[in-house]
């Protein structure tokens, strides 16, 4: 779900139909189950998605500046979202509604292209993680993850990551204390 610069840029000639919504940490943005009706773009902050796997939030992705966050299909489909979207940190979002979207899908092919190859790259995105889940054992993943999103281990408390990796809190402090 990675915006890219190009992509945001060809998005600014829309500028009139974004709102500005600043939003507290841990401010859910759109709750698993329920349909999904608005795109958000970060100017500031840091955003994550989570499943809820029994009562335990599994977190699924991490967003920031830059990037565009939706359940893009919830927001296409109108069908329930797989998973929840929550702010990490306060947040400055530029939101965009489903009609608006589709306003402008409709009048702007570059856009719609360049749509169709940014969810292209948030597929080989999800495969990628898939396959490393497979591959790799926890040290490995965290060692990939400070390599490839070092602003993760930054920013993010360290319980997000550990269930983002799919390990516990302890876990993932003896391995931090290996690397």
């Amino acid at each position: 779900m990675k915006a890219t610069v190009t992509m945001k840029n060809n998005w600014d000639k829309f500028s009139h139909y974004f709102k500005q919504q600043e939003v507290p940490a841990k401010t859910i943005l759109l709750a698993e189950g329920k349909t999904s009706r608005t795109m958000f773009f970060i100017d500031k902050g840091c955003l994550r998605t989570w499943v809820n796997n029994g009562g335990k939030e599994i977190t699924t992705q991490f967003f920031f500046e830059g990037d565009t966050v939706s359940s893009i299909e919830s927001f296409r489909t109108n069908q329930p979202s797989l998973y929840s979207i929550e702010s990490l940190e306060p947040c400055i979002l530029q939101t965009l509604s489903q009609a608006d979207f589709q306003d402008i899908i409709e009048n702007s092919p570059e856009l719609k292209k360049e749509l169709e190859e940014h969810l292209f790259k948030r597929l080989f995105h999800a495969q990628q993680l898939f396959y490393t889940y497979l591959k790799n054992n926890p040290q490995k993943r965290y060692e990939e993850l400070i390599e490839q999103y070092p602003q993760i281990v930054k920013r993010v408390p360290q319980h997000y990551i550990a269930s983002y990796l799919g390990i516990t809190p302890v876990s993932l402090s003896r391995i931090r204390n290996r690397v």
